[in-house]
């Protein structure tokens, strides 16, 4: 048996795995309590123990741990839906938050939770016969997913240093920010994710808010909007880890297919079709048709363009009713319109793996059920752009901006303060002595 241990830590983190695990329990016939139906429609399968356990009493548990620093989302899920399918000791709950702050997260409030992590973690790594390693789900924008979850990695290097680290990390994005100091938290955690992590595929709330606008023609997508669709992709890209399939059936192959240099692992990722419940009834796309929309930078999770860097590694993972045939004409077109661009020190190739199950979706949601769907995972130089955009220059516009707005009031304060004949002044008038001193 060749076991994955899920971690999600802060707020994202958790509301992503609530998420992942939904779709989870509707793909292996789970229900809500982790009971199999009674009529005998969901059949267990060996692949399927990789991400849940068996108890005796014929309840399927999953081998994932929840964090937070303090009890608010975690106790939703205590309350959803779900919350009989989850061990109670595997969602673990502070009772401060980490305030958006990286230290907090990392060497105080942070520090006090981390050797109750590390215990659950033992216990969840003792239950398994064979631990192929560990999926992390944090956002690096928040106190609690940068500070925790870079505290939590360095941890897992050292007590379970050969075990494969697969991470799922929201990236800050400029146009739909919560916290002016998410930059920060997010250089601060950069160098855990660099050093403690063997893949990381970066996930952007800005990209995936304009495919649910534009593909869901949703006009203010929600988090729950957002996070059914990042579940749609991890489940696609774990697809072949939970049923039979032809590639990555082993998390370690992630690093194997995708990392030419071991500090080079930020992946970009794609999925198609993204399309509506009411279009489905008029759209069947193709093969050819959906391998190439996910090379287009519209359906990237991330907010770059993969046409402005070349790509090292590319990952298909086919989905549904598909066959070879299909998809080796697909990424014939590809190369023959010379669409994809490869470096010149790595073989022009792409890894293709099909997977009969077909895609599954959440009840009355938005996204349409189809036939047949493909996820990308590529090594691209182009994710240079989302990791160059948390650059300190960057970083101080928005805070210089700030500081002038609050130089502002405190001046005028000051003058209304004492009365004097210079609160009179104009703005411009103000605009000049302020720069002049």
């Amino acid at each position: 048996m060749r076991e994955i241990i899920s971690i999600h830590i802060g707020q994202a983190g958790i509301q992503v795995g609530n998420s992942c695990w939904e779709l989870y329990c509707l793909e292996h016939g789970i229900q809500p309590d982790g009971t199999m139906p009674s009529d005998g429609s969901a059949e267990a399968h060996d692949a399927f123990n990789t991400f849940f356990s068996e108890i005796g009493s014929g309840q399927y548990v999953p081998r994932a741990l929840f964090v937070d620093l303090e009890p608010t989302v975690i106790d939703e899920v205590r309350c959803g839906p779900y919350r009989q399918l989850f061990h109670p000791e595997q969602l673990m709950s502070g009772k401060e938050d980490a305030a958006n702050n990286f230290a907090r997260g990392h060497y105080t409030v942070g520090k006090e939770i981390e050797e109750l992590c590390l215990d659950r973690i033992r216990k969840l790594a003792d239950n398994c016969t064979g631990l192929q390693g560990f999926l992390v789900f944090n956002a690096v924008g928040g106190g609690t997913g940068s500070g925790l979850g870079s505290l939590l990695l360095e941890r897992l290097s050292v007590d379970y240093g050969k075990k494969s680290k697969l991470g799922f990390i929201i990236y800050p994005s400029p146009q739909v920010s919560t916290a002016v100091v998410e930059p920060y938290n997010t250089v601060l955690s950069n160098h855990s994710l660099i050093e403690h992590s063997d893949v990381v595929v970066l996930l952007d709330n800005e990209a995936i808010y304009d495919i649910c606008r534009r593909s869901l023609e949703l006009e203010r997508p929600t988090y729950t909007n957002l996070n059914r669709l990042i579940s749609q992709i991890i489940s696609s890209l774990t697809t072949s880890l939970r049923f039979d399939g032809a590639i990555n059936v082993d998390i370690s192959e992630f690093q194997t297919n995708l990392v030419p240099y071991p500090r080079i692992h930020f992946m970009l990722s794609s999925y198609a079709p993204v399309i509506s419940s009411a279009k489905a009834f008029h759209e069947q796309l193709s093969v050819p048709e959906i391998t190439r929309a996910v090379f287009e930078p519209t359906s990237m999770m991330v907010k770059c363009d993969p046409r402005h860097g070349k790509y090292m590694a590319c990952c298909l993972m086919y989905r549904g009713d598909i066959v070879p045939k299909d998809v080796n004409l697909a990424v014939s077109n590809i190369k023959t319109k010379r669409q994809v661009q490869f470096v010149d020190w790595c073989p022009t190739g792409f890894k293709c793996g099909i997977n009969y199950q077909a895609p599954t979706v959440v009840p009355d949601g938005d996204l349409a059920k189809v036939k047949r769907a493909v996820c990308m995972i590529s090594n691209n130089t182009a994710v240079a752009e989302k990791v160059s955009s948390q650059k300190p220059g960057r970083i101080l516009q928005p805070l210089k901006r700030t500081m002038r707005k609050l130089e502002m009031k405190v001046w005028m304060m000051k003058l209304v303060t004492e009365k004097s004949t210079k609160s009179n002044i104009s703005m411009r008038q103000f605009v000049y002595e302020r720069d002049k001193n």
